[in-house]
């Protein structure tokens, strides 16, 4: 017999499995709890606290002054375009107001165009009128001799006449002023000149030296022209009998030739 038999164990006695068990579900629960808060304190040790602020009034402030610019700009960009279309509205009338002011200025001038030109047709027909029926009348003289003979001319008519015959068959020559060569003008120069008679040089100027006379009405010595009084571009004296001596051109030279041959338009008379 074990000399510890009489003694009582000194071992506790043994607790049930039921308390045991609760005892352990406790502790675990405390220890789970203490695990928990730990790694939440870890956690919230580990990473910063971000705090956000919030600022209602301060976003309805900003979201005022933002609608407020916008609304301003949109006026200034009314008002733009109404001046815009302010501008070309009176610009279009401006416009407008030019056209029509040129329209009857045009109108006024085509007017007036119109009415000169049929003014100088209604002239220029009164002087065809005219001048056919002054060839007429020196064409019916011609043919019949009426004209004025060349046996009544005298004195300085005379002369002329007889001046400008002798010179008949010479050259004719642009500026010839003889005494082989003539051009109209020249030959009529010359032959006034040589019975103390100044004319001027040219045809234009010859055409105007003397009283106009008709056609109808024609004596030996006067000087003849083609063209108008003043713009004339041809002269040659009449000699009598329904004839006239002229330097014609360079192929006919100075030569007598008929009135019916090339008509005048009129004659001045200087004797």
């Amino acid at each position: 017999m074990s000399h510890t038999a009489h003694i009582r164990s000194h071992r506790k006695p043994r607790r049930s499995a039921s308390k045991i068990a609760m005892r352990a579900g406790v502790a675990g629960g405390v220890l789970s709890t203490l695990a928990v808060a730990g790694a939440s304190g870890a956690a919230n040790a580990a990473e910063p606290v971000t705090q956000t602020l919030e600022l209602p009034t301060l976003t309805a402030d900003l979201g005022s002054t933002q609608v407020a610019a916008e609304s301003a700009d949109a006026t200034q960009q009314a008002a733009a375009n109404y001046q815009l279309q302010a501008e070309r509205d009176a610009a279009a009338a401006k416009a407008a107001k030019q056209a029509k002011a040129d329209l009857a200025e045009a109108k006024k001038k085509a007017e007036a165009k119109k009415k000169a030109a049929e003014e100088a047709a209604r002239k220029a027909a009164a002087e065809r009128a005219t001048r056919s029926s002054e060839r007429a009348t020196l064409s019916a003289s011609a043919s019949v001799g009426a004209s004025t003979s060349t046996s009544t001319a005298t004195g300085s008519a005379a002369a002329v006449i007889d001046f400008v015959r002798a010179q008949v068959g010479d050259a004719y020559v642009s500026g010839g002023t003889g005494p082989n060569s003539w051009d109209c003008s020249g030959l009529v120069q010359a032959a006034f000149n040589q019975i103390g008679v100044s004319l001027p040089r040219v045809s234009q100027d010859q055409s105007t030296a003397g009283t106009q006379v008709s056609l109808s009405n024609l004596q030996p010595g006067d000087i003849l022209y083609w063209g108008s009084a003043g713009s004339a571009y041809h002269v040659a004296v009449y000699v009598g009998d329904g004839m006239f001596v002229g330097a014609q051109n360079p192929s006919t030279g100075v030569a007598e030739k008929s009135l019916s041959y090339d008509p005048p338009t009129g004659a001045v008379r200087v004797l």
